[in-house]
């Protein structure tokens, strides 16, 4: 710490007691010397940092060309030496470093830039337009192409229904001609309700009682045997016997033996008439035939209906 002190030297009077001793008046005196030595010393702190002097700014101007000569008096400081310059004698300061040829190519790139900038533009929006154009086209064409494939799969599935079509009609009319084919059968029992049918029968049944009268089992009178069983005969248009089947036997075979040798015998019978054979091809007649006591062969009939 530095300090530095200063003296003032000036007169102080000092006034002193009479009857007071000079050593008492010699010590008040030192006494007030020393405090105002003390009084008039100032105290300062070190200037520790000092501010830097800050320098006026340096102005430096730029310039796009140079002289081997140096000025011999100058108007602002530059990059290089410039005697003279320009078409005007008025002092002027450059508005750019650059000369005017490479401002004015700068300003043609700049526009030229620009230019390609706004082609740049117009191209992406066309080609923007152009993809919009190609989407709304492909969404048609598969629009289309789905309207083709469906109508495609309505058309194979037409097909197969019409196929099946086919298929089932050639059936039917397979079915229909088998059954045209087949025998129309009539089916008569004991009863026949029919005129047409009950003449018939009953011509038949008298036929064969007739025939097993005159050809009864010998054995059956030895023997004495007797029964009933139920035949069902089948009988062809022509007259010709198509079937013979025992549907519920005497319970002696002698019996229904000779009952089945009795209805071979009597055939052929007699062809079917008109109105029989317009519908009918086998005629299935169902009758009880009896082997009585009295060694005779009858059949059960029915009441013979009367003709329309």
């Amino acid at each position: 710490m530095k300090r530095a002190a200063k003296v003032i030297n000036a007169p102080v009077p000092v006034s002193v007691a009479p009857g007071m001793s000079p050593l008492l008046r010699w010590t008040l005196a030192a006494s007030l010397g020393v405090h105002l030595i003390v009084l008039s010393l100032h105290f300062e702190l070190p200037k520790l940092f000092k501010a830097p002097a800050i320098s006026p700014p340096l102005e430096v101007s730029l310039v796009n060309a140079k002289t081997t000569s140096k000025p011999s008096q100058s108007d602002f400081l530059a990059q290089a030496n410039l005697d003279g310059g320009g078409n005007t004698d008025a002092r002027r300061r450059l508005s750019s470093p650059l000369p005017r040829a490479a401002m004015d190519a700068q300003q043609t790139q700049l526009a030229a830039a620009r230019e390609q900038v706004e082609a740049l533009e117009r191209q992406t929006r066309e080609l923007l337009q152009q993809l919009k154009s190609r989407s709304q086209t492909n969404t048609d064409r598969e629009a289309k192409e789905s309207n083709k494939v469906d109508a495609a799969n309505a058309y194979r599935e037409l097909s197969a229904k019409a196929l099946e079509l086919q298929r089932l009609e050639a059936q039917i009319a397979r079915e229909f001609d088998s059954y045209q084919q087949r025998p129309k059968k009539k089916h008569i029992g004991a009863r026949a309700t029919e005129y047409r049918f009950a003449r018939y029968v009953e011509d038949w049944r008298q036929k064969v009682e007739r025939v097993g009268n005159a050809n009864y089992p010998e054995v059956a009178r030895t023997q004495k045997l007797y029964g009933s069983l139920v035949l069902t005969v089948g009988i062809k248009a022509d007259g010709r016997i198509e079937t013979i089947e025992i549907d519920r036997g005497s319970g002696k075979k002698i019996l229904d033996a000779a009952a089945l040798k009795i209805v071979e015998l009597a055939a052929p019978y007699a062809p079917f008439p008109p109105d029989i054979r317009s519908d009918t091809d086998i005629l299935y007649i169902t009758r009880t035939w009896s082997f009585t006591r009295a060694g005779e062969l009858e059949s059960s009939a029915g009441s013979l209906p009367k003709a329309p």
